[in-house]
């Protein structure tokens, strides 16, 4: 049985992690941390955990934790990971790191989005959690960078187009939006229920979003030539899901039916990507609470434009499930152990 610790149990992230794990067949999890939290029992701080879990929240140092546990999953913002990750690494410990920090390669670019990094020596080493395009690498890994919410249902949109050079890198344009939760659960005005509900609105407009350096990474490695991308999020009135709408200009006639057999190509073995039929498009209802990426296909003749839909659940595909299945993956369990089962509907 494998002890894992979750270091910021006390966010959205951190308690889907709980949630998942107390399922999770091969697994036992052997410390829970909390600043806010700490002495309080999770099923007490998440009444949706009472009779799943018989865990105290802690608040160790991070020197304490190693001991703790054999595999852990960093759920905190970006710089606190940077003060917690090394010290485990250094003591041979195994990680996921669900925040910002060592997912972009180039120290400059994420110093320009986010601040000073102070562990650069681990950039090297870390590998893009990213399960469908990174599998092997992960599986050799001992740190794993979970991709964002958005950059995953981007890149998995995305990634079959790029490879095979059918549209132009240069007319990437991504229209996305994302439920509530996909801003944390500290307290913020602009997130309150009656400033979302019944309301819809763009926000950090103007290619301003910190995920964009992390997309433009990754979609320049699958295009081999730089990508600048056009991105607009949008806050959703709901509290789970992301649906992201990409559009690009073809660069080659194509019909309909091979670039959907392209994309069965790419993911027809892949348990966690969902290729809509026909004319059929994802959405978030029919992802919520799973780990599945929905992805859809339409044309527009008229512009010359593909329009990929991508539709994941931004906490758990685009963040604690994800996290699990790369745990998964670097443990050599199966990769969707913990992880099975059908969407929530309604």
């Amino acid at each position: 049985m494998l002890r894992v610790g979750i270091v910021g149990v006390s966010g959205y992230t951190g308690v889907e992690l709980a949630r998942i794990l107390s399922r999770h067949p091969e697994v036992e999890i052997s410390i829970a941390t909390s600043r806010q939290f700490e002495g309080k029992h999770l099923g007490d701080v998440y009444p949706n955990l009472r009779g799943c879990l018989d865990i105290t929240c802690e608040n160790p140092a991070p020197a304490a934790l190693a001991d703790r546990a054999d595999f852990f999953f960093t759920a905190v913002p970006h710089q606190t990971a940077m003060e917690i990750v090394p010290s485990l690494i250094a003591a041979g410990k195994k990680v996921v790191d669900l925040s910002a920090d060592y997912r972009i390669r180039d120290l400059a670019v994420y110093e320009q989005w986010y601040q000073r990094h102070t562990s650069g020596e681990l950039i090297g080493e870390t590998v893009y959690g990213l399960s469908e395009l990174y599998r092997d690498s992960i599986k050799n890994a001992r740190l794993v960078a979970n991709p964002g919410c958005y950059p995953t249902s981007v890149i998995l949109g995305l990634a079959p187009l790029l490879r095979e050079k059918l549209i132009d890198p240069s007319t990437i344009i991504v229209d996305a939006k994302s439920g509530a939760s996909g801003a944390g659960r500290s307290a913020n005005i602009a997130t309150l229920f009656c400033e979302v509900a019944d309301g819809f609105r763009a926000y950090k407009t103007g290619g301003t979003h910190r995920h964009i350096p992390e997309m433009e990474q990754e979609l320049t490695v699958l295009a081999d030539t730089p990508v600048t991308i056009s991105f607009t999020p949008h806050l959703l009135p709901i509290t789970r899901g992301i649906l992201s709408t990409m559009y690009a200009k073809l660069t080659t006639d194509i019909s309909r039916e091979k670039v959907q057999a392209l994309y069965e190509q790419n993911y027809g073995d892949e348990y966690f990507i969902r290729l809509c039929p026909g004319d059929t498009v994802p959405a978030t209802q029919h992802v919520r609470g799973s780990n599945f990426c929905d992805i859809g296909i339409s044309f527009d003749e008229r512009a010359g434009r593909i329009i990929v839909f991508s539709a994941i659940d931004n906490i758990v595909k685009g963040a604690a499930g994800q996290a699990v299945q790369n745990m998964n993956l670097m443990n050599g369990f199966a990769e969707d152990t913990g992880l099975r089962g059908a969407s929530l509907f309604p």
